[in-house]
């Protein structure tokens, strides 16, 4: 029996060393996996503020790339408000010269009527044509204005496309890369 109580007593002492051995191991694995759940959460948090400035950042670049292009679009606005403004007056020019047109060719009419019979068909003749003229500058000239109101809006319209470009350009830093 006493054989048996040692070795009773020696797998005891084995199965305790075993015990403190596999209780030192998973402490020791805890304590690593501790260690690095530590880490990642670190690097997780890094990567979140990273993530959030760099979002911030690239908000504020498109902001201001909004901007750039809705003052470019105001200031063209405002240019193509102006050539309007400047088309009314033109027309409005252009119609006292058309109505001075008209009122000639009214009096050559008017004196062709008062005139001698000898006179009267060159005189006809030469009312006709001043009436015909007349009608050919009236119409040449408004087909003159609707074109230029039309080549005013086109070309402020590019020009303002093209400071738009030209800032965002300059937002990006590409000015010096282009030709």
């Amino acid at each position: 029996m006493t054989t048996y109580l040692k070795s009773g007593a020696v797998l005891l002492l084995i199965a305790m060393v075993l015990g403190a051995l596999f209780g030192a191991y998973h402490h020791g694995v805890t304590v690593t996996d501790e260690k690095w759940q530590s880490e990642w959460s670190a690097r997780d948090t890094r990567d979140a503020e990273a993530m959030a400035l760099n979002e911030a950042a690239e908000r504020t670049k498109e902001q201001a790339y909004q901007q750039s292009i809705n003052k470019a679009v105001q200031d063209g606005q405002q240019i193509i408000d102006q050539a309007t403004a400047d088309a009314a007056t033109a027309r409005a020019s252009a119609d006292s010269l058309r109505g001075a047109a008209d009122n000639l060719a009214r009096r050559l009419a008017a004196s062709e009527a008062s005139g001698h019979s000898c006179t009267a068909a060159t005189s006809q003749a030469a009312a006709r044509t001043a009436a015909v003229l007349a009608d050919v500058f009236k119409r040449a000239d408004q087909r003159a204005g609707d074109l230029a109101a039309i080549a005013d809006q086109a070309r402020t319209r590019g020009l303002t496309c093209q400071q738009a470009y030209i800032s965002l350009e300059e937002s990006n830093g590409l000015q010096d890369t282009l030709p």
